[in-house]
């Protein structure tokens, strides 16, 4: 058997070649578990060609690449695999002479480090398969690539492909050829200026991923705000920063100039509704900063004549049309150029938002800069001025997609949103309408009455709104109750539609507010979400917080410092007493998620996820290399056990125990062997031959437009119903959605299943062209597949608030029928942002789920056509 570098040394003749000599393989000086030294040599031989060489195993695994790289993940390279190259190969230039094997110039063109997806045993395994998924960090090339081994084949040597991945360092090949990216002065000014277009593109990189804290990482699709705290007092410090609070609309604007479909600008709202159309001048404003790619934060706003924010103004201003009045006020800047800055420190992205804003002045684009002086003397002048108020914020806090004791909001007056139920005649010379009844949602889910408001309107406002009134007129109140008094007062009741923001003075003891003026119509928050905000909270509690958090961390016992310390040391963490090993391992590129997001997660949101999975047999979906590598199962314990999960012997026979997980240690124990998906059965182990649920998963042709799934979700809603069944919907965290239909417990696993594919096929003859009831992608072409297969025994589907193994990490969320046509996706959240939803939850979705009892009968299975 041949040494591996055997073949090497016998293509060359040492005393004519000035190549290194092969000796034996052999490990580098500094051998680094997961990474390795890479090369790049022009080789202008008999025809030009680049020769790409990886470290790995005391060698440099080669392949001749004839066209050289790309950076476009469209182009896929020809790279023929040829013998490994000794480690010293890696610095060697110069000229091969004539009739020696490889004849010509070697020039090193680039050269770095390169990092295997999976570490050291993930390198070997790919390479052994034909599939390498690596990073470089070079001179040139940078990101994700990958080598995929071709079906093709000379007799000789393999034929693979090298294939730059997508992400931030891609460029389409129309518009750069990394290979010329230093042209000579006989090239085209095109391709100069093409060359000059990339330098200063790694120049913007480099300069972004420079910041400490900042990682470079593929900019995610969405990307939820940080939310501030509202507190009675600034808080204690010289570490605070105050802003402007802002009257206006929440904007986060996404730039990357190599989006396709969508545009390289878009423009979301707080709750993450694209409104990229209503801001066609910030689009041009932001289009020309000079970034590749960023993710800006900040207010739509328009000021008034005496300078202040004013959201009567930017509401009329969306009325007329004139989105040129509006300007953006960015405060934050956590993504740029390939780096994500969320863990960057606020005053440093700030700093380098101004900057950035510095270089394109442009009235639609504004920096929010802090102001200067005592806290308490601040917010007296902001009140003066007829300002909203001040946030607060730690000049060395990351930016997270929750709300935080780190941003503080300090407000002038109080006020919120309320839910319009009705309006009252108006009175004298007034037209329109005379004052607007106002509720919000209670823990019961019931609109409760809140008041009214009946200043605040000018002449305009009241016209415009009397149209949106009277178009939402009902018969009945939509509120739980309202006082004798205002029903007698020749109340207009309307639908629970709209939602008006509110200033007054406060709640009397009766819960109605006092001294109430209208500010305006929101269209950024829906009525469903809106509920009574609670008093602003101490300032010295939200300090006192922060203080027990950090003592926690850095607790005062001696011996327990040094255990966390020699922890942090070996890089690790610990959770719910549980151990955590590489907590910083980055488990998802596109949000850059890391494991410990992922355990505090499960152990954050185990009060909503365990009623989902205590108790019922678990699949877990572990993944070693994080989102995009391969994907394990496991139903049954195994020698690799996950820490807290009870097993239940003998309920599959022939395997090794169940299992369940019935605690928050159990979670996060999941976590930490990689676990990202958990897949339950329709069964408790207690009662494993009696299923009590069955479940539709809506699995969609990825052609399809979204109106398409929430219109099946419905259609499928009112045939369960027309048999007398309820259902629930969440959303899958996918692509699609779920329904699911509680049972009394007496049906059986044959007898479910069965009933499930009666469902779907009765779906699918009915209407063919929207539904199919055969798996396979050539099934569902243009249509949705009901998939019923998911309550065979032992089949299981993704529990609700659990993450799914996909790029964003989106995550299975419950929701109400009233709210599905609010939907935008099957993975709207995702564990960066589903916590702000249930924050904002007046009641459970799933209210009413847990008592349901039904049963499939005789009546059913004849309304199906089945005897």
């Amino acid at each position: 058997m041949k040494h591996k570098l055997e073949v090497y040394e016998q293509k060359r003749r040492f005393d004519e070649t000035p190549e290194p000599r092969g000796r034996t393989a052999r490990r580098s000086a500094k051998p680094r578990e997961g990474e390795g030294s890479f090369v790049i040599q022009r080789h202008d031989a008999r025809r030009l060609h680049y020769d790409f060489r990886l470290e790995l195993d005391g060698t440099l695994k080669s392949w001749a690449i004839p066209k050289g790289p790309s950076l476009d993940p469209t182009v896929k390279r020809l790279a023929v695999h040829v013998e490994d190259h000794p480690l010293e190969y890696g610095s060697f230039e110069g000229r091969i002479p004539e009739g020696s094997y490889g004849a010509g110039t070697v020039a090193i063109w680039d050269h770095g480090v390169w990092r295997p997806e999976g570490g050291l045993r993930g390198a070997r395994e790919g390479y052994a398969q034909g599939k390498l998924k690596f990073t470089l960090e070079g001179e040139r090339l940078h990101g994700g690539w990958a080598l995929v081994r071709s079906p093709m084949h000379d007799g000789k040597q393999e034929s693979w492909l090298l294939i730059k991945q997508r992400d931030d360092e891609a460029v389409p090949e129309d518009e750069f050829h990394v290979v010329e990216d230093e042209p000579a002065t006989s090239k085209t000014s095109k391709t100069s200026k093409k060359g000059a277009r990339a330098g200063n593109r790694a120049a913007k990189q480099e300069a972004a991923t420079a910041l400490e804290g900042a990682v470079r990482a593929s900019m995610p699709e969405t990307l939820a705000p940080e939310l501030a705290t509202p507190v009675d007092a600034p808080p204690h410090g010289d570490n605070w920063l105050y802003e402007m609070k802002f009257d206006g609309y929440r904007v986060l604007a996404r730039i990357d100039r190599h989006a396709r479909g969508k545009g390289d600008v878009r423009i979301f709202t707080r709750t993450g509704n694209d409104w990229t159309a209503k801001f066609p001048r910030q689009v041009q404003a932001l289009r020309a900063l000079k970034v590749e790619s960023a993710w800006l934060d900040g207010e739509a706003v328009v000021l008034d004549a005496a300078g202040v924010p004013n959201f009567q103004a930017l509401q009329n201003a969306f009325d007329a049309g004139r989105a040129g009045d509006i300007t953006f006020w960015l405060f934050d800047l956590p993504w740029l150029d390939g780096a994500d800055l969320r863990g960057v420190a606020l005053e440093a992205r700030r700093n380098k938002l101004s900057a950035l804003l510095a270089q394109k002045p442009d009235d639609a684009l504004r920096f929010s800069a802090a102001f200067e002086g005592e806290p308490q003397a601040l917010l007296e002048a902001a009140c003066e001025a007829n300002l909203e108020g001040l946030v607060a914020k730690r000049r060395d806090s990351r930016y997270t997609s929750t709300r935080s004791a780190a941003w503080l909001k300090l407000r002038c007056s109080r006020r919120q949103e309320f839910v319009i139920g009705g309006y009252t005649e108006p009175k004298g010379s007034r037209e329109g309408f005379g004052a607007l009844l106002l509720g919000v949602y209670g823990d019961d889910g019931a609109l409760q009455y809140a008041g009214k408001v009946g200043t605040g309107f000018d002449a305009a406002r009241l016209e415009a709104m009397a149209g949106e009134l009277r178009a939402r007129e009902r018969q009945n109140s939509p509120f739980a109750a309202v006082p004798a008094a205002e029903r007698r007062a020749g109340v207009h009741w309307v639908r629970p539609e709209l939602v008006a923001e509110v200033r007054f003075k406060t709640w009397t003891s009766a819960g109605v507010v006092r001294q109430a003026s209208f500010v305006g119509l929101r269209e950024d928050k829906p009525a469903k979400d809106i509920v009574r905000e609670g008093q602003p909270t101490p300032v010295q509690a939200v300090a006192n917080q922060r203080e027990k958090k950090v003592a926690k961390q850095a607790s005062t016992d001696a011996p327990k410092t040094v255990s966390r310390t020699r922890r942090a040391a070996h890089d690790e963490a610990e959770v719910a007493g549980v151990r955590i090993t590489h907590p910083e391992r980055v488990i998802d590129a596109q949000s850059g998620l890391r494991k410990i997001d992922l355990v505090e997660y499960f152990e954050a949101i185990s009060a909503w996820l365990l009623p989902h999975v205590q108790g019922r047999p678990v699949a877990l979906a572990r993944a070693p290399k994080g989102v995009g590598g391969e994907l394990f199962f496991q139903k049954h314990a195994k020698a690799l056990q996950i820490p807290h999960a009870t097993q239940h012997a003998g309920l599959d026979p022939g395997h090794a125990p169940l299992l369940t997980l019935d605690s928050t240690e159990a979670l996060v124990g999941a976590a930490q062997m990689d676990t990202i998906e958990l897949h339950t059965w329709n069964a408790l182990a207690a009662s494993i031959e009696k299923p009590d649920r069955i479940v539709f998963d809506l699995d969609p042709d990825p052609s399809l437009d979204w109106e398409r799934m929430l219109e099946a979700a419905q259609l499928t809603r009112e045939l369960l119903e027309a048999l007398g069944l309820r259902a629930w919907c969440k959303t899958s965290g996918g692509r699609g959605l779920h329904l699911v239909v509680p049972l009394t417990r007496p049906a059986g696993w044959d007898e479910a299943k069965d009933f499930a594919r009666a469902v779907a096929s009765h779906m699918a003859a009915t209407l063919p062209e929207r539904f199919s009831a055969k798996m396979g992608a050539q099934n569902r072409k243009g249509r949705i597949f009901v998939d019923y297969l998911r309550n065979n025994r032992g089949a299981s589907t993704a529990a609700a608030y659990a993450p799914r193994a996909r790029p964003g990490l989106g995550v299975s969320v419950p929701v109400d029928w009233d709210e599905l046509h609010t939907l935008t996706s099957g993975d709207q959240w995702n564990v960066a942002n589903v916590r702000g939803r249930l924050e904002a939850l007046r009641a459970d979705p799933w209210s009413g789920y847990e008592k349901a009892r039904q049963r499939i009968t005789a009546a059913m299975w004849k309304q199906l056509g089945v005897k």
